[in-house]
């Protein structure tokens, strides 16, 4: 115990989380005579025609073994990063850990893209489960639930100041196979929202937005949990105004009402309001969370794996978050690849909530994979027990959806 001050002891608390997720993993890759043998050969990327905020990533080896990620980068950024740096060609697809710190850490001659590290560290994980034939679930620590809750949206509840037409949607949701019971709702379906940035709202606006939320909560009653969702266009005076004519109905959150990046709005805006304050989905690291968590500006943190760090960078997140109990929440726009990284990942996260998902809005997403169809029952989807994610994908449903001119896995 010598020279052991209380710096000492707090930079050993906050390395705790991090050592107990990774103790399983690396027990199991140092016994694996695999490691020994298996080596980077290639990182490829392709974009497909319905990707919103990335493109899919693929890592070859000499061993015939494939992992897969998403990035938070289209694939033009991703190839030209790519081509020009030898990222961890030869390289054991093991050493996560080492890699992860390899390509987050340098800054010279530029920072490397911290979207583009998130796809290549979920598709790190996705080959060692492969290589270990181990669900990433397991990797990460194991399971502290079956399955992944889901949150699901409101989009195609065109009139939502129709008392008629959210009643036809409550209906319709009810009866959907998938059995979604929380959703977000925008804002701008209640009014019009100018993007990148709404003057302060006006009391007409709020008039509306009482009634459209007010509409809704009368139709589904105490069936649906509801969300209010903005897209970071508003000041911190109508982020207040949006939360408080919201909260006689009850809803979950807020999110995003704000600018993205930390400010004393942030704070300001949680002091405003008893509704819960969501945000993440666009913060890169730990450490542009930790500005939030460490100010108590936000009731929820909700990251997308495909920007903040993969795995990795996500596991540090939730661990540094399970030290004030914030729950977790997972942004998800993205792919199945994206959508079973998210769900492999909620898995592991003791401090988790719900991830978001468009499962059962979005058919294409289903054709991704012949072999199993990914199942959503009660808002939980089920998480493959296969090696890495689980997901089987269909290359010539990929090649059919690459956007124009490019090449197959270029």
């Amino acid at each position: 115990m010598k020279n052991y001050s209380r710096r000492n002891f707090l930079g050993s608390l906050m390395a705790l989380p991090a050592g107990l997720w990774l103790s399983r993993y690396n027990e199991l890759s140092a016994s694996s005579s695999a490691s020994k043998q298996v080596k980077i050969t290639a990182i490829k990327v392709i974009q497909l025609d319905f990707e919103h905020d990335g493109c899919l990533l693929k890592i070859e080896t000499d061993a015939g073994l494939t992992g897969y990620g998403e990035t938070g980068v289209t694939s033009r950024v991703a190839r030209a990063y790519l081509q020009d740096r030898n990222i961890l060609i030869g390289q054991d697809p093991l050493s996560i850990g080492t890699h992860f710190y390899n390509m987050t850490t340098p800054v010279h001659p530029m920072v490397g893209p911290m979207a583009l590290i998130s796809g290549i560290d979920i598709a790190l994980w996705d080959l060692a489960g492969k290589i270990l034939d181990q669900p990433v679930y397991k990797l990460l620590g194991g399971a502290y639930r079956q399955g992944c809750p889901l949150y699901s949206h409101g989009d195609a509840l065109r009139k939502m100041l129709d008392p008629g037409a959210c009643r036809e949607w409550v209906a319709d949701m009810k009866q959907r196979p998938e059995g979604f019971t929380s959703f977000k709702i925008n804002a701008s379906q209640c009014f019009p929202v100018k993007s990148p940035w709404h003057p302060s709202v006006s009391s007409d606006e709020l008039r509306k937005l009482s009634q459209g939320f007010g509409n809704v909560r009368e139709a589904a009653g105490d069936s649906f949990d509801i969300g209010v969702h903005c897209h970071n266009e508003f000041d911190t005076y109508s982020g207040i105004a949006i939360a408080n004519t919201c909260k006689p109905f009850n809803v979950l959150y807020i999110e995003d009402p704000l600018n993205v990046p930390f400010s004393d709005g942030w704070v300001k805006l949680k002091q405003g309001t008893d509704v819960p304050v969501m945000t993440g989905e666009k913060l890169l690291t730990l450490l542009e969370f930790k500005s939030f968590l460490d100010s108590k500006a936000v009731d929820i943190i909700h990251p997308d794996i495909s920007f903040a760090g993969g795995f990795s960078g996500c596991m540090k997140i939730a661990g540094y978050a399970a030290l004030t109990r914030t729950p977790i929440a997972l942004h998800n726009v993205g792919t199945l690849v994206r959508t079973y990284a998210s769900a492999h990942l909620s898995m592991a996260i003791q401090n988790f909530y719900k991830s978001e998902s468009h499962l059962g809005e979005r058919p294409v997403l289903q054709e991704m994979t012949p072999a199993e169809p990914p199942v959503v029952r009660n808002g939980i989807l089920q998480v493959p027990d296969r090696p890495g994610l689980g997901l089987l994908l269909d290359d010539d449903f990929l090649k059919k959806h690459l956007i124009k001119d490019e090449p197959w896995w270029g």
